[in-house]
């Protein structure tokens, strides 16, 4: 019966599904003095994991401390170089800017979605009408910056006299 059972952890050994407890009686049969002829191969596996847990490293290990500490303030400048790069920008933001050029970008991308969903004719035209008032937009912005000279040149008349 208790070679049986040898035997069945044996071949769980072998598939990796053995549980640390099996593992131990695997080693303490192995290590012991009936061992069954067809099994003894396996002995002195068992035993060099044995004796292989015993062992302990005794040297001492020197740790040189000088280049240590310089890496230790490498490390720390580094961190602090990070920290500053991803904590810097986002106290800045977007500007207003390129708040309203991102909006206008989205804009003018789901427009072009839009009419690349009603076919290729009719987006043709879409495109087309989409152009000329994006042409007539930019005139009236030229226009409209005049408008503020014109405002100006007016005000500074109006203080002279």
């Amino acid at each position: 019966m208790v070679l049986n059972n040898i035997e069945k952890l044996i071949e769980k050994y072998h598939n990796a599904e053995t549980s640390l407890h099996e593992e131990a009686q695997l080693k303490s049969y192995f290590n012991g003095d009936n061992v069954a002829p067809h099994l003894e191969h396996y002995k002195p596996m068992f035993q060099y994991f044995s004796l292989s847990q015993k062992e302990q490293y005794t040297k001492d290990v020197p740790l040189n401390t000088k280049k240590t500490k310089l890496y230790q303030w490498i490390s720390v400048a580094a961190v602090a170089v990070l920290m500053i790069g991803l904590v810097v920008p986002s106290f800045m933001g977007p500007t207003e800017q390129e708040k309203r050029e991102a909006l206008l970008v989205y804009n003018q991308t789901m427009e072009a979605l839009s009419i690349i969903s009603l076919g290729m004719n009719e987006g043709k035209q879409q495109f087309n009408n989409l152009a000329l008032v994006g042409d007539n937009i930019e005139e009236g912005v030229q226009q409209a910056s005049k408008l503020g000279e014109f405002s100006t040149m007016t005000n500074k008349i109006l203080k002279n006299k």
